[in-house]
């Protein structure tokens, strides 16, 4: 038996939360589900956002699968998915890109992956509020010291890059592309502009790229890259970023595949891992059995990679695959029409994907 912390999440994350566990338990891995919470929903019970049951779980278990969970913008409690990330050293954020036959796109074959880096750049969370008395200290150090002054009613987020830091990701990225049979790594940054954090990033990317004869490396400026993924997106394989690059970029991936419904996540460390969609918790359709619960569902393929159930994570993508191919029991925005009155909900998508693994091939 594995154990496996279930992290329900708020907006619609508790009604995916339970079809991807359905769908998880169908190909017949023995999983034991620990229940834990954490986003809107408990903060209004517990005064916290993210309950310390919750982290301890995940260490305890060091695998987990989880659903969305809102986020506030500009104001509110920080990004509780980026907290977890840092907490739990899950330096590595896995992003595969993948097309599915029956899924809207412009473009058909995509098979890219993005390996973002977790825990530094402006995500590290050091930010200095606009008007506090520390960052009008830190800003008459730096205009002490810098040719560009900074104006007094600046908020300022500090860019850490370290060699440690990029030495991991870049070596997860190619030991990824080794082991998955994968041919390129291009390592995307703007060292064009800011020399001594994306540059650093850049020399350490082609100091590890040595190490690897056997898989071809190369590097883009982030803002060409986007061009290039637009363009000519069969040219690329796995793709190395820094932390906001590779968020920016995992969405434009994502759109490449036709979204976020079919776009499922990573985050891998030293002693533990999550797994999750990449898109958000979509709290207006909180419990209304709407949304497509396919990007969780592959994020528990991932999981079972990682947990070594090959066979059972094959058999679970190509039910999805083959549901989705088939468009008929699928939810609203994998419809030709979003209005069709034959789509499914979230729950009788699930259990579409579960007859499919049940179905003898």
């Amino acid at each position: 038996m594995i154990n496996v912390t279930l992290i329900t999440g708020d907006g619609i994350g508790p009604e995916i939360a339970e079809a991807s566990r359905r769908c998880i338990d169908a190909t017949g891995v023995d999983i034991k589900w620990e229940i834990a919470e954490a986003g809107i929903d408990v903060m209004a019970k517990t005064g916290t956002p993210l309950p310390q049951a919750t982290i301890d779980s995940v260490r305890k278990n060091g695998v987990a699968l989880k659903s969305p969970i809102t986020t506030p913008v500009g104001t509110g409690f920080r990004s509780i998915n980026v907290f977890l990330r840092q907490e739990l050293g899950l330096y590595a954020c896995l992003r595969p890109c993948k097309s599915y036959k029956g899924v809207r796109s412009r473009y058909n074959d995509i098979d890219l992956v993005l390996v973002r880096e977790n825990t530094e750049d402006l995500y590290a969370g050091i930010e200095f509020e606009k008007g506090r008395d520390d960052t009008t200290e830190l800003i008459n150090w730096l205009n002490k010291h810098s040719k560009k002054q900074i104006t007094s009613d600046s908020g300022i987020s500090i860019k850490p890059i370290s060699v440690s830091g990029t030495e991991k990701i870049v070596k997860f990225a190619f030991d990824y592309a080794r082991a998955n049979g994968r041919k390129k790594v291009t390592s995307v940054h703007k060292a064009n502009i800011m020399k001594f954090t994306d540059g650093l990033w850049l020399e350490i990317s082609r100091q590890v790229a040595k190490k690897y004869p056997d898989i071809e490396f190369e590097d883009r400026i982030v803002d060409n890259m986007c061009m290039q993924l637009v363009q000519k997106p069969e040219l690329y394989d796995v793709l190395v970023l820094p932390n906001l690059y590779g968020d920016i970029l995992s969405d434009l991936c994502a759109g490449l595949v036709g979204g976020l419904g079919v776009a499922p996540g990573a985050n891998i460390g030293d002693k533990g891992a999550i797994f999750e969609a990449t898109h958000g918790s979509a709290p207006k359709y909180a419990g209304q059995n709407k949304v497509n619960p396919c990007a969780v569902i592959l994020s528990g393929v991932l999981m079972l990679r990682h947990l070594g159930k090959t066979a059972e994570a094959d058999r679970l993508e190509k039910a999805v695959a083959d549901v989705i191919a088939e468009g008929k029991n699928v939810t609203y925005d994998m419809k030709a029409d979003r209005n069709d009155p034959t789509a499914v909900g979230t729950s009788q998508m699930a259990d579409a994907i579960i007859k499919k693994l049940k179905t003898k091939n």
